[in-house]
């Protein structure tokens, strides 16, 4: 499908652009004309993803870096302005999501973990890009959030209250960028197929779904970069949910990623 170029000459940072959601949204600004910075803690992915917009014509270069890392990110963004000179717009993907812990079994390692990629990388990569888009009183900052952030999950203590931080973080860092032109906005994705699952899996897991199927990273594409567009240019500290219609819901789910049954069994003390 043939898009308009909205965004020819624009620079572009898209996190975890190596697969999934931050994939899907990379291409898009891509064929939108974009100069795409493809960042993957995965170099094979982040050239493949980089390589995929080149062939369809357009600019990319990837970027290796584990964003939970200040190093990294500023040997990132520091190669990044000395190939483009400025950013535009920089969307906060990276994330980790197959991190289900119950909370019995949690343990300081994997809350750092879990909070260091999801919460504190956003952080740091929002911080030197803003640092370069109010000097130009021009920009967009786009991190992806969670249905947990204001519901929850079993077994995703880590994961929920890291989402939760994005929107709070999103909101916080709205009011502190908007003198400077600088929009931030936060999106909730649903139940997306980003993962390898069968047909039938994902045809049960739809049925949570009120519009009946699981999203494609594809259906997050399309949201995320318009929130980058000049007609969103009165839009700043919002929360977009593109999840199918899940959120607004109240009923029970037929099923479950984290189920009792994987509780840890603790047995209680004996009474005396």
């Amino acid at each position: 499908m043939e898009h308009a170029k909205r965004f020819t000459g624009q620079v572009v940072l898209v996190t975890g652009a190596g697969h999934g959601i931050g994939r899907a949204v990379a291409l898009r600004f891509g064929g939108e004309g974009a100069r795409v910075v493809v960042n993957d803690v995965d170099a094979a992915t982040a050239q493949e993803v980089a390589a995929e917009i080149t062939a369809a014509g357009g600019e990319a270069m990837p970027a290796v870096a584990d964003v939970a890392s200040k190093t990294q990110v500023d040997a990132m963004f520091d190669a990044l302005l000395a190939r483009y000179g400025t950013i535009d717009v920089l969307v906060n993907n990276a994330g980790l999501i197959t991190m289900a812990r119950h909370f019995l079994e949690a343990d300081e390692a994997w809350w750092d973990t879990v909070l260091g990629v999801n919460l504190k990388g956003a952080f740091l990569c929002s911080l030197r890009a803003a640092q370069v888009m109010a000097r130009r009183r021009s920009g967009s900052i786009i991190s992806m959030s969670s249905g947990g952030a204001t519901r929850a999950h079993r077994g995703n203590v880590a994961y929920d209250a890291s989402k939760g931080g994005i929107e709070a973080m999103t909101r916080a860092m709205a009011l502190d960028l908007a003198p400077y032109g600088i929009r931030v906005n936060a999106v909730i994705p649903g139940l997306i197929r980003t993962y390898d699952i069968s047909d039938a899996d994902a045809a049960v897991r739809g049925q949570v779904v009120p519009m009946g199927r699981l999203g494609d990273p594809e259906d997050l594409a399309g949201p995320t970069v318009f929130l980058a567009t000049e007609d969103a240019r009165y839009i700043t500290g919002a929360t977009f949910a593109v999840d199918g219609g899940v959120l607004v819901q109240q009923r029970s789910t037929p099923v479950d990623t984290f189920p009792v049954s994987r509780f840890p069994v603790i047995e209680p003390e004996s009474r005396r």
